[in-house]
Parts: structure tokens; C-alpha cells; sequence
């Protein structure tokens, strides 16, 4: 499990987010993600996003309330807070062992109120 939120860890840091290379390094080929504003995002996609520096250094992503669980060999599912800019949302994933190692392969954001339950 831990090698699965060192992972999301790594894909919420600036500088991963600005290299493609490190970003599909811990994306799944077949990837997919329903975003926080209800949006689709595939990697084609997100990589667009994630190289015109969607989170500055200046102000990182503040997590909270990690969780996770392992629901199958190979299989792990996280849940946590992810605060930025004043938006506050509750974040999702699947990762996946693969032979390249651990990658996340579904993410999914819901905005959040300002307490979890």
C-alpha cells in the first residue's frame, strides 16, 4: 500500500506534474479519470494539463485523511483530502501492480464541503 500513496504523493508534486516522462511513469496506459468538475480525462489528455503546470510550487496541494486498502492482490484503493487554492476535494484512486511496478490506473474527484465526515 504504501508504494501505492508514495505514487499519488509523487503525481501531486510540481515538478513530476511538469515532466510527461515521470507523469506516465506512474500513469497506467489504459488510465482514466472523472474529474472534480465532472469532466473525462484520459492520459492524452491530462498530460496536456498536468505540463502547463497545473499545480506551482508556490502553492503545493495540501493532503490530508490518506487512507487506503487493499482489495485484491495487486490492487489497492486511496482516499484522502486534496486542498489547493481554496478548493477542497475528495480524491479516489485505483492502483494497480503492474510489471513496471505500482500505477494508478482510475482517479476520480468530488469537491468537498469543508469537513469530512
Amino acid at each position: 500500500m504504501q508504494a501505492a500513496i508514495d505514487g499519488e504523493m509523487r503525481l501531486l508534486d510540481p515538478e513530476v506534474r511538469a515532466s510527461p516522462d515521470r507523469v506516465l511513469e506512474l500513469l497506467d496506459p489504459e488510465w482514466t479519470e472523472i474529474g472534480a468538475s465532472g469532466r473525462w480525462w484520459d492520459v492524452e489528455s491530462i498530460l496536456t494539463v498536468t505540463s502547463g503546470g497545473s499545480v506551482s510550487p508556490e502553492s503545493p496541494v495540501k493532503v490530508s485523511e490518506v487512507s487506503g486498502a487493499v482489495l485484491a492482490p495487486g490492487i489497492v484503493h486511496l482516499t484522502y483530502f486534496a486542498d489547493n487554492q481554496g478548493r477542497r476535494v475528495w480524491r479516489s484512486s485505483l492502483w494497480r501492480l503492474t510489471e513496471t511496478g505500482w500505477r494508478m490506473y482510475f482517479h476520480q474527484g468530488t469537491l468537498a464541503s469543508c469537513s469530512s465526515l
